[in-house]
């Protein structure tokens, strides 16, 4: 619905404010949070705004240039495989691309790209322009209305109204925004962009709590001031993959990234002027993040270590400026400067930018339900960097799922949840959600306890039916992943049912690969069990093979030979999903069952799991604890059953 301007509704401390307008969900910020949750609410078929301080920064890489890396490109697949934009622009509008840990196993390879910032931040902002049911607009936000703990609305800076039924809060990190650069600091959003200044004293009068987290970004240097012939050049992978499944083979131009190392003379320049560092006077308060510190912070808590790995990056093809990934700083501009020249390949470098620190307020997740709606105050969403994450794909995932939830809402329906064994999603939520965090949240592999069925290659085996359910899975893209669902389940049947005997043929092809020769008969199934034996050279001796894609037969080959562990992992998903189906009945008062911890009371009481998988990664609720809550589960299912009030009992 587009608004108009005619109805004044009142005169606030001289701000004169107006109806501008009726939505179903309003979404406030259009990074990648909220560009994904603009879409999904309008692809499902709700009326949305998406408003941004700033139009140009829509789906902005106001950091690196790059998406994906490990646990980073498996959310991106599952947001594809969702219905999702993310991984059709990173395809659309990549510089490079590479996957990494090739010489591992499935659980931990990698898909990343470079991708030319300005490109993806266009199509992106071309996307959502033309996406019915979305409207966006230019402003800030400075007021949510919320009536009896129910959204109703939002009030802009130049006193506009937009009623609404949701708000998805996508902030990123403009809220009371601070740039911090040696000694120097002012108010103000990335790159130059301003700060969201009001909304923060919002949130605190609506009872939200608020903490004060850190990031930060490099300097930008001019490619033409680079020696990249002292450094060890990167190119990308010959054989393109892709983000999308809908995507299929490209061929691409594709732009080279560089290494090189810091020094001891580096090193020395920074302890030096560590009375000058922002992050060592006291002068950033916010926590920042452990995974991905800056140079000072590596310098002190490595001393020892003689050298710094840092990769120079393309920020586009129609630029100069390069990404000095790996020397995030907030060090003074002058010293930034003298520890780019102390490097090698970057003596005569010009820094174009220079490198900052952001501090910005965000929410403790643990006031949020696993839909990423507040506890208390109906239709109202959270999603990326305001929830204690950093990174984009951290920030679209939430998104997507938050716009999701919220139009399910509306629609009367369950929301959808995501546990630890169906996705990646599922764990990044799950640990903001139950456990909270303390420093920007980044997904690694190693919080994914279900790694080998949680890959990148099975995303959409794994989601896009339920994407489809929804509504949000388009039916183009779910006829591509019937097909792919069924040409894998077909050849794995046939590989089973297909024996092969010891010929001169089969002789020399197991001679070729260095395998051993076979006693009697095989199945092409067993054979392809064995590491040496790849699916695509078993045409050579299996001449029933179908014509497959790359995709699908990478697929079956990992589904082979990983058969036995995945097998194994999906048992141990069975018993975890045992706790997680055992719901804690709704409206328990944790302080009446005896047995309980008084920390594990507390604890339980202020994050109201959903279930006992749930409760017992909370941090300070013990497994003796979550026995307690067990047993009073029991005994409240047989009185309920047995026709009691509903009276709860007290466990002693």
């Amino acid at each position: 619905m587009r608004y108009s301007a005619n109805f004044v509704l009142a005169n606030r401390g001289g701000n004169m404010e107006y109806l501008a307008g009726e939505y179903d969900i309003v979404v406030i910020g259009a990074g990648h949070a909220g560009s994904e949750a603009a879409l999904a609410c309008a692809r499902m078929g709700m009326k949305t705004l998406v408003t941004a301080m700033n139009l140009d920064s829509i789906a902005m890489l106001a950091c690196n240039p790059s998406i994906g890396g490990p646990a980073k490109g498996n959310l991106v697949r599952e947001i594809d495989a969702l219905g999702g934009e993310m991984g059709i622009n990173v395809d659309e509008t990549m510089l490079q691309i590479r996957m990494l840990n090739t010489k591992k196993g499935p659980a931990v390879r990698a898909l990343r790209a470079q991708l030319d910032k300005k490109l993806y931040q266009g199509r992106m902002k071309r996307v959502m322009e033309n996406q019915e049911n979305l409207d966006i607009k230019q402003t800030e936000i400075v007021r949510i209305i919320v009536e009896d703990n129910q959204v109703k609305g939002v009030v802009t800076n130049l006193g506009a109204i937009f009623r609404c039924k949701c708000v998805i809060l996508a902030t990123g990190v403009y809220l009371k925004g601070k740039i911090v650069i040696g000694e120097v600091s002012y108010d103000g959003g990335p790159n130059g962009l301003f700060p969201a200044a009001k909304l923060s004293d919002c949130l605190k009068a609506l009872g939200i709590k608020l903490m004060r987290f850190k990031t930060g970004t490099p300097p930008r240097i001019d490619r033409k001031t680079v020696d990249f012939g002292k450094m060890a050049e990167q190119p990308g992978d010959y054989v393109i993959n892709t983000f999308s499944f809908m995507t299929g083979e490209i061929k691409a131009d594709q732009l080279s990234c560089y290494l090189t190392y810091t020094n001891n003379r580096t090193h020395d320049i920074i302890r030096k002027n560590l009375d000058r560092a922002p992050l060592y006077t006291g002068q950033i308060v916010g926590a920042g993040p452990r995974y991905c510190p800056s140079i000072e912070t590596k310098i002190v808590m490595f001393p020892d270590k003689e050298e710094h790995q840092i990769f120079i990056e393309p920020e586009g093809s129609n630029t100069n400026e390069m990404y000095v990934q790996g020397l995030s700083s907030s060090l003074p501009e002058d010293v930034q400067i003298n520890v780019l020249h102390s490097v090698k390949g970057l003596e005569n470098c010009h820094m174009m930018r220079t490198g900052y620190a952001i501090e910005y307020d965000c929410i403790d997740a643990t006031q949020l339900q696993l839909s990423l709606e507040h506890k208390i105050i109906s239709g109202l969403f959270f999603a990326g960097q305001i929830n204690g994450t950093s990174g984009y794909e951290e920030a679209a995932a939430q998104g997507i799922m938050a716009g999701i939830n919220a139009v399910l809402k509306l629609k009367g329906k369950e929301p959808l949840i995501f546990d630890r064994s169906e996705a990646y999603i599922g764990v990044l939520i799950d640990d903001l959600v139950t456990k909270g965090t303390k420093e920007p949240y980044r997904i690694m592999t190693s919080r994914a306890e279900y790694r080998l069925i949680l890959r990148q290659d099975n995303a959409d085996l794994r989601l896009t039916q339920k994407g489809y359910d929804i509504g949000m899975v388009s039916e183009e893209r779910y006829k591509r992943f019937i097909i792919k669902k069924e040409n894998v389940e077909r050849e794995i049947d046939r590989m089973k049912k297909k024996h092969i005997s010891m010929t001169d043929k089969v002789r020399e092809y197991l001679e070729k690969a260095g395998s051993s020769e076979i006693k009697g008969g095989i199945s092409i199934y067993e054979l392809l069990r064995r590491p040496e034996i790849g699916y695509c050279t078993l045409k050579e001796i299996d001449e029933d093979m179908p014509e497959l894609n790359r995709e699908t037969a990478e697929e079956i080959e990992i589904e082979v030979k990983y058969e036995g562990y995945i097998r194994k992992q999906l048992q141990q998903a069975d018993q975890f999903k045992r706790l997680e189906n055992k719901t804690i009945p709704k409206g328990i008062d944790f302080e009446t069952i005896r047995g309980l911890s008084l920390e594990a009371r507390q604890k339980l009481k202020n994050i109201n799991p959903k279930n006992l998988g749930q409760a017992s990664r909370i941090s300070g609720v013990s497994p003796a604890d979550v026995s307690v809550l067990m047993i009073y589960i029991e005994q409240h299912r047989r009185s309920r059953g047995g026709g009691d009030s509903g009276k709860q009992e007290i466990i002693d």
